[in-house]
This record gives structure tokens, C-alpha cells and sequence, in this order.
């Protein structure tokens, strides 16, 4: 799967979010000042040819779909980082956002009941 540019990356977040949409539609989600309908629509054409969108054809107009979830898309995208930077390591990736994010103690607590939960998920399928 190809990385996706800043600007391919907004228009699939948008795609993502509400599921299917002409190119007119996409663009109502960006903010001022809203980029031109040509920009977009190419953005989009790349983005079908890259295989993340689809198309449904009615007539002379196309409404964009997304072939790829965010979660398949994140997934991909968090295994480059993690193998690119942290050395295919949890361990260093959760040092690094504990020690960089300044991370309250009620979200430390959080992210601790989230990994102790997981650990009773896996205790339970080994048994």
C-alpha cells in the first residue's frame, strides 16, 4: 500500500468520515479557504488510481467511495512508523509518547487499564 501525501490523506479523512461523496461534497468539509473544485477532483482521480477510492458513475458525475478503511490505512501507516523509528518496538513506542507527551496521570491510568484489560483478553484465549 503507497503512502499517502498531506493533501490525499485530508480527502481520504473526509471520504472516511462520511463514507461516499461527489467532489462538491468533500470540499463543503474543508475549512476557509476552500480549495478549488479542479484541485480536488484531481486529488480524488489520484487517489482512485493509488486503488484507495472508488467511483459510482451517474452520467457525466462521480460519487467517490473509499476501497480502504482508516483502521487497514492506520494499521499500515503505524507498522512504517514503528519499524522505521521505535525498531518494531511497543515497548519504546509507548516510552516515547509516555516521555514526549507530557501524558496526565488520569490518561496514564487510562492507558494502564487498557493494557491490563488486554493482558486478561490474552491470558484467557492461552488457557
Amino acid at each position: 500500500m503507497k503512502e499517502l501525501t498531506k493533501s490525499e490523506e485530508q480527502i481520504m479523512q473526509i471520504l472516511w468520515d462520511i463514507e461516499k461523496g461527489f467532489v462538491k461534497n468533500i470540499i463543503s468539509y474543508f475549512p476557509e479557504p476552500k480549495p478549488a473544485y479542479n484541485t480536488v477532483s484531481t486529488i480524488v482521480r489520484i487517489l482512485e488510481d493509488k486503488g484507495f477510492v472508488n467511483h459510482r458513475a451517474y452520467g457525466k458525475t462521480y460519487e467517490y467511495f473509499p476501497l480502504i478503511s482508516k483502521r487497514e490505512y492506520t494499521k499500515k501507516f503505524l507498522s512504517r512508523i514503528m519499524g522505521s523509528y521505535f525498531s518494531n518496538s511497543y515497548k519504546q513506542l509507548a516510552s516515547f509518547f509516555t516521555e514526549e507527551n507530557n501524558l496526565s496521570l488520569q490518561e496514564l491510568e487510562e492507558i494502564k487499564n487498557l493494557m491490563n484489560e488486554e493482558i486478561k483478553k490474552q491470558k484467557s484465549i492461552k488457557k
